[in-house]
């Protein structure tokens, strides 16, 4: 089988793929026919040791995946050979095949394909623990949502909707913002022509967003705090634009406001129960229609790294997907 390597920390560029035996299943693990795997931001980041994540070199990156049950280890009762699933990993994802535990595998759903499944678990795990668990978002608030025609931020905008909140997109282009709009936002803020305080303003009546939802960090999420309504949650997602802002303390003191960090993969080690009630509940949103990943672009395993630097450079809406047996 075939797998992405990276072998030393670099950009995608210095990745390379390799020839492997066939992987081997043991006691409590699925075996998995790799049939496609979503790529996300942080594997930029770590393939460059620039993530909070590190693991040892060699190692394959990839957290996602959807595939074909190839083997069943000893003592895993839940799935059998044919069946199709998918799984969220720590590394491994770009290849061929993988072996798992059976504890991260899911079956998919009959209107589930490999690509959908591949991504949901990272994005809409990340925005269902932050909007659902940490903001509480309630039917008739409103959020802001930054970054919105990432991965992440369309996943936020639907589940948004889905919990009957008003939701403000807020991205770099108007071309974005259509697929923004296409996936449920009520309101468009194009941040590159427009002033954000005044287009939250204008979006809010001037009482500002219940949630603000930021993937995105750098000199929007002051602007963006500053414009928060009384008792308002910003959540901290990530930093895609690279610098990682510094708030005034006064600001949280003077809104009632809360600042609430969102980390989904240590969400998801810690309290397993709760993600996997999360996961069948996306699950169901998604045979409801409330939910539908945006898959924009998929690659061949040895274009990885090209997804890689189009995911570094932003040209990426919503998700993109690797087909290793393409």
């Amino acid at each position: 089988m075939k797998a992405v390597v990276c072998k030393d920390w670099g950009l995608p560029e210095t990745l390379v793929i390799e020839d492997f035996p066939e992987v081997e299943v043991k006691s409590g693990e699925v075996m998995i026919d790799i049939m496609a795997a979503g790529v996300n931001f942080p594997d930029v980041l770590i393939i460059q040791n620039k993530y909070q994540f590190k693991p040892e070199l060699p190692f394959t990156p990839g957290n996602e995946l959807a595939g074909v049950v190839r083997a069943v280890g000893e003592g895993v009762t839940g799935f059998k050979f044919g069946d199709r699933v998918f799984a969220f990993v720590p590394q491994g994802a770009f290849a061929q095949q993988i072996s798992v535990p059976a504890s991260s595998v899911l079956p998919m759903t009959e209107e589930m394909d490999f690509d959908t499944a591949a991504a949901l678990t990272l994005t809409y795990g990340t925005s269902h623990h932050a909007v659902v668990d940490r903001a509480q978002l309630k039917a008739g608030e409103t959020m802001l949502v930054l970054g919105a025609a990432g991965g992440v931020g369309l996943a936020a905008i639907e589940i948004g909707k889905a919990l009957g909140a008003r939701v403000i997109a807020a991205a770099s282009t108007d071309e974005k913002l259509t697929i923004c709009k296409q996936h449920g936002a009520d309101e468009l803020i194009n941040y590159s022509n427009e002033d954000l305080r005044e287009a939250i303003k204008r979006t809010t009546g001037g009482k500002g967003p219940d949630v603000v939802y930021d993937p995105v960090g750098g000199s929007y999420t002051e602007a963006a705090f500053r414009s928060i309504a009384w008792r308002g949650r910003y959540l901290v997602i990530g930093f895609a634009n690279g610098e990682i802002p510094k708030l005034p303390l006064n600001l949280p003191l003077l809104k009632g406001a809360s600042l609430v960090g969102v980390f989904w993969g240590d969400f998801a080690r810690r309290e397993p129960a709760h993600n996997n009630a999360a996961m069948h509940e996306l699950m169901k949103w998604h045979r409801e229609g409330k939910i539908r990943p945006h898959i924009s672009a998929t690659y061949a395993l040895d274009e990885t790294p090209q997804a890689l630097i189009d995911m570094a450079s932003r040209k990426v809406t919503g998700k993109i997907v690797i087909r290793p047996r393409q």
